[in-house]
Formats: C-alpha cells, structure tokens, sequence
C-alpha cells in the first residue's frame, strides 16, 4: 500500500468589499500613505463593515465547496484558525458547520495567532495521513477590524478583514504535505497581544475605559524576533529535507510585513519571482494571510510545485510547511 500524504485539492478565498485605503486611514489617525508603505508595503486593506468572522468563512467555504462539487454532508472535519472567534464559546467552526450544513463534520478552533493556518494545516493532515478521515477543511479566518484601536496607529494600519479555506483529501502520488517545523515560546507574549476579555483580565469598566480590549503591540521588538525566527525556520525545514533554493518553486510568506518577507526570501536563496505577495492589497489577516496568497496564486501553481509556508505571529509562534502542489487550475 503507498503511502497516504494529505494534499491540497482545492483553495478558496473570500475578503470583504470594502476598500480601507492609506490615504482614508490618514483621515482617521495620525499617519501616511508614505509613513505605512516605507514601513509595512500595505496600501490597502479590506474591512468587513457588518458581520462576524464565521459570515466571511462560511462564504469562502460554501464557493469552494461549490467548485469542486462537493456536497457539504461530506465534510468530515473543520479545523478554524482565527484569533477573532464569533464569541468565546461556541467554537466559530461549529457555527460555520452549521450555516453551511456540514452536519457530519465535526470541529475546533485553532488560537495560534499569524501563524494559525500553518498549525491547522499540519494538524488536519495527520487526520488524512492515519486514514481517519478523507475530507478535512482547513480555515483561516479574522475580523482584526474588530479588535483594532484605530486611535493607535502602530497596530490599525497593518490588519485587515479576510478569510481562506483549504480542502485537505488523501493522495498517493507523493504529493501534498510532505514535512513541518512548528515552534512557540510564551515569553513573546507581552509584545503582542490582546490584554483584556480573557480570563486573566475579565471585562469591567475599567478594561474598556483602558482599551485593553484592543490588539497591543511592541513593534520593534515583534519585528526582530519575527524577521529571524521566519528566516531561520523557513531556510531549516529546506535543509531538513536538503532542498536548495532551485528546488523551491514558491514562498508562500504571512503577509505581515514586507522588509520580514523579503528577509525570509533572502534567508532561503529566492528570487522575489518566486514569493507570494499580495500584503498591498490585504494587508495582514493574520490566519488568512496564507490561505490568501494560494487564492491569489492559485492560476499560477503547477502540479508537482514545491512550496515553503512560513509564519510568525503573537505567542510567540512560528512554523513553516513543505508541500508539494496537487493540482493543474
């Protein structure tokens, strides 16, 4: 019997209508259209105006489900990596399952930040590779708008509103994942968080007078750990399984800022012809970031191609993914 590897059989994206542009957002915070292009390459980020994080998954799922001809009752399993869930409990996928009628799948919630869909991605191929299951989907999905201060321009000028699916099925060609490097460290997580609504700080008056219900970030010290950290573990997972940069036909990088994606693309030996990016146009949807790219790209993507996943978020937590491309568009 060969082996089973769980591949990706097909890519869907949904991003809202609504166009939050640099020039608008100087209108509302202190900031540019030169000051945020020279420092994050964003120009423009999508905003979901009305609706919850499960409204923008559901519809990427039901279009991806509808493209393959999959009927929702197939579904085994919905793993949802988001860090803005519909509510604290139920889990987001369990809401998804329902509005799209995937009443035979169960699910979770995955809270690993940026690096969301690349822990969700490993985690639901190993439901594929035991031969548990043969339809897993894969989501990442956020509504940072949601939890943004847009009085502090550190932070509201990076996230944006987006959501993408993946649809993980067993293959015997060698091809889909085919190894991962995931990493944390909880000393990190000072630097980047959301202080309040948890546990550790309940909401009371004070919390909300405080704005502690706000993504808070410090972001020299985010941006060193993430620009080494997604270097190294990028250009470690090429060596593990001894690939050089010509054996890499894409990066696919999180979208969180350009100088960290063009220093993980350096890392590794890449061209930038070989780098997924669409951070201009999206800004960062933290777990929709990867997802995302594959969406945009997706025309371009050869059956057979060698891609690099790579990520660094809040947690700290990082990780990259090495597979192999399924499918001809």
């Amino acid at each position: 019997m060969k082996k089973l590897t769980a591949a990706i059989t097909g890519i869907q994206g949904y991003v809202p209508d609504y166009v939050l542009n640099n020039e608008e957002l100087s209108r509302i915070v202190d900031t540019s259209d030169e000051w945020i292009t020279s420092r994050t390459g964003i120009k423009e980020r999508r905003i979901l105006k009305d609706g919850a994080s499960s409204d923008m998954a559901t519809i990427a799922v039901q279009k991806l489900l509808e493209k393959k001809n999959i009927d929702p009752l197939e579904i085994d399993l919905v793993i949802c990596a988001t860090v803005t869930p519909d509510y604290t409990f139920p889990a987001t996928s369990n809401v998804i399952c329902d509005k799209v009628g995937m009443k035979n799948a169960w699910g979770y919630d995955l809270i690993a930040a940026c690096s969301g869909f690349i822990y969700a991605l490993s985690t639901g191929s190993q439901f594929i590779e035991t031969g548990k299951y043969k339809k897993v989907l894969v989501i990442g999905v956020d509504k940072m708008s949601s939890i943004l201060d847009y009085e502090d321009r550190t932070t509201c000028v990076i996230f944006g509103d987006g959501a993408g699916v993946a649809l993980l099925e067993p293959n015997e060609e060698g091809l889909g994942v085919q190894d991962f490097i995931l990493r944390a460290d909880g000393a990190g997580r000072h630097y980047l968080i959301q202080p309040a609504g948890g546990s550790s700080q309940p909401a009371t008056h004070q919390t909300v007078d405080e704005r502690l219900h706000f993504v808070k970030q410090e972001g020299k010290q985010v941006f060193k750990f993430a620009v080494t950290n997604m270097a190294e573990v990028s250009a470690e997972i090429m060596e593990k399984n001894n690939l050089t940069s010509e054996d890499v036909d894409w990066l696919v990088p999180h979208q969180a800022n350009l100088r960290i994606i063009d220093a993980t693309a350096e890392r590794m030996g890449l061209g930038k012809e070989k780098v997924m990016i669409n951070i201009q146009k999206y800004g960062n949807t933290t777990a929709g970031t990867l997802p995302l790219c594959l969406w945009d790209y997706e025309s371009q993507l050869k059956k057979g191609d060698t891609l690099i996943l790579s990520a660094f978020g809040g947690g700290f937590t990082w990780g990259s993914v090495y597979l192999k491309w399924a499918y001809n568009s």
